[in-house]
């Protein structure tokens, strides 16, 4: 039996709600990542199939020697690929971790070929032939724009490479790997001449590299290709002032122009500047059999030997501390590549092979070997020895930086394998259509329960408006405060979950409606009909909307990508209206049936069901029916 109409106590519940209301937007509008105007600050955070943009799903599948990855690995893959994908310039690029395989790239605004940036990292010693300035500066009068150069993917400092002690050679620390020789450290700024010029729309560039070489000579102009074709050296402008007019052009050029030029051009031409490399294909110096150029520290242009040993031959890298307390990076290769690591560091000790000149030689007299990640240089240890056992990567690391560099090292000898499960693309133009057209459909079928409800029900269709509206605000203020605080953004999935989830309200109401209608029937007053309807409706309301968010939460769980939205917005706005039900619903049930206009059956929606129950009363009372 329910409990006496008088225990019910409906103003509490209102003012709960109330509360919660209150509470949640003074979150939308002062908390933690609340900026701008007032109408900036009720902005949800909008997916890319809202606003436009490239969304990519990888899935991770095992890494080279096929085990199964671990969070560790998956956490060093997100940080290589977001290094990766921040080399696109675009702003706001988002690399997350999802569940424990997948790894989703959004960036918003632009249209972008992320095909690449799922490929296993390269890792590549090679040592170092030659540096040379990379910060691109034209020698002209000092520019008014000035930007400051987009740092590597990992900025480890320098160091030098030394045997454990069981090794033949000690260990000393180097002074930024450069000796005597080497060029005065350049200022790591670039004019704004000299910075790429990327941009969403570049014309797609041929299939083959000798035709997007030819189109790119055909770019900077027969001059200044031919001048660069010339070059034997790094060429000194400031010593032909009309060199550097003739090699301005390359300073125009995007990474992945640069990327298709000969390895000699890159490292040749002062214009080309480390922003340009840097943001060339991750890809573009994969090739262990060719040369390369890289830079390190976002400045220095690195000319490159071929690659003798690759990431595949180190077996294991950890942060260590030295016999000095100081951090090191501790190497131990495989069978064949400790081989290998002997032979480079021989030839790299006596300057052997392919001699390094001035340039390269670390503060010792002793040539360095570059530790190259994708485009990056990470690490260019100068090396004190022969080493023929585990090795040491020795400089002025810090706990973390070590960690970093030893993570890098693991990542490159066990690279993980992902396979893309989903890439979406959307331009602005289409993300703005797709918002209009949600919030048409969502407007629509809000409307269309609406109509309804007060058709059928009439004055109890003014309970499921307010219903209906008051979830509104709820949902939509828990929307900003979760797009702030964990980065829940709101797609184009998430608002069909949100249409979806109207079905589930109107369900609720419905049911304890119908519930109330029957209890009518059965000969009770409206006013103790609505208390024993809630007891009886109660039950098969919670249970139809945990079976929705038990649904909901199972889809998030073993979904990707735009899916996981949809399930989240789903769960959300189901829960959000067992709230409204339980603190608004009920309690203005409650109230209404302490009123008169209740009672009269044209008013509130029970016509069909009052009557009856009068025809009822009376064949059960014969004093009634004679009066």
């Amino acid at each position: 039996m329910a409990p006496p109409q008088g225990q019910m106590r409906p103003g509490r519940q209102l003012a709960v709600l109330g509360g919660i209301l209150v509470v949640l937007y003074l979150l939308v509008f002062f908390s933690g990542g609340a900026s701008g105007g007032w109408k900036d600050r009720l902005e949800p955070r909008l997916g890319l199939d809202l606003v436009g943009g490239t969304r990519l799903t990888l899935e991770a599948t095992n890494t080279l020697d096929g085990r199964a990855p671990t969070a560790d690995n998956l956490e060093q893959a997100r940080q290589i690929i977001e290094s990766r994908v921040n080399a696109y310039g675009v702003a706001e690029a988002e690399v997350v971790t999802e569940g424990d395989r997948n790894i989703v790239i959004s960036l918003p605004g632009e249209n972008r070929d992320l095909s690449e940036v799922g490929s296993a990292a390269e890792l590549r010693f090679r040592k170092v032939l030659k540096i040379a300035d990379g910060s691109g500066t034209l020698p002209s009068p000092a520019p008014s724009e000035s930007a400051e150069p987009t740092p590597t993917g990992s900025p480890s400092p320098s160091g030098s490479t030394s045997p454990t002690p069981d090794a033949e050679a000690t260990s000393s620390p180097s002074a930024g790997g450069q000796g005597g020789g080497a060029p005065a450290t350049p200022t790591p700024s670039a004019t704004a001449s000299a910075a790429p010029s990327p941009t969403a729309s570049e014309e797609p560039v041929p299939q083959s590299v000798e035709e997007q070489r030819k189109a790119v000579e055909e770019k900077v102009g027969a001059e200044a290709w031919a001048a660069a074709n010339a070059l034997q050296a790094p060429a000194d402008l400031s010593a032909d002032p009309s060199l550097a007019d003739k090699l301005k052009p390359f300073a125009e050029l995007t990474g992945r122009e640069v990327a298709v030029l000969p390895t000699q051009m890159q490292f040749n031409v002062p214009t080309i500047s480390c922003l340009q490399l840097d943001d060339r294909p991750p890809a573009s110096i994969s090739n262990p059999e060719q040369p390369a150029v890289a830079c390190e520290g976002g400045y220095a242009k690195n000319l490159l030997d071929v690659a003798k040993v690759l990431g595949t031959d180190v077996d294991s890298a950890a942060a260590v501390r030295d016999q000095t307390s100081q951090w090191v990076v501790s190497l131990n290769f495989t069978r064949s590549g400790q081989e290998k690591w002997t032979n480079l560091t021989r030839e790299a000790f006596n300057n052997e092979g392919q001699a390094c000149d001035a340039t390269a030689l670390g503060d010792e007299g002793k040539c360095r070997v570059a530790v190259v990640l994708d485009n990056a240089i990470i690490s260019s240890p100068q090396i004190q020895g022969v080493l023929t056992g585990n090795s040491q990567i020795t400089g002025n690391f810090n706990n973390a930086e070590a960690s970093e560099l030893a993570g890098y090292l693991n990542y490159g000898a066990l690279p993980v394998t992902f396979q893309a499960q989903e890439q979406q693309n959307v331009t602005a133009t289409l993300g703005a259509s797709h918002l209009r057209a949600g919030l048409l459909a969502a407007g629509i079928g809000m409307l269309l329960v609406i109509i309804y409800s007060f058709f059928y029900y009439r004055l109890l269709g003014s309970v499921i408006f307010a219903s209906l509206v008051l979830s509104a605000m709820l949902l939509f203020g828990a929307l900003v405060v979760l797009g702030r605080q964990i980065g829940f953004t709101l797609t184009l999935a998430g608002i069909a979950g949100i249409i979806v989830s109207l079905g589930v309200a109107a369900d609720s109401f419905v049911i304890y409606f119908e519930r109330l209608k029957d209890e009518i029937r059965e000969g009770r007053s409206p006013r103790s009909a609505v208390s024993r309807a809630w007891v009886r409706a109660r039950r098969t309301i919670i249970s139809a909307n945990a079976i929705t968010i038990l649904s909901a939460v199972v889809l998030y769980i073993v979904s990707v990508g735009t899916v996981k939205g949809f399930a989240f917005a789903l769960g959300l706005a189901t829960v959000l209206d067992l709230v409204v039900v339980f603190l608004f619903r009920h309690p203005m049930m409650t109230m209404l049936a302490r009123s008169r206009a209740f009672l009269s059956p044209r008013v509130s929606g029970l016509g069909r069901v009052l009557p009856a129950r009068s025809e009822q009363a009376q064949s059960r009372n014969p004093r009634v029916k004679e009066a």
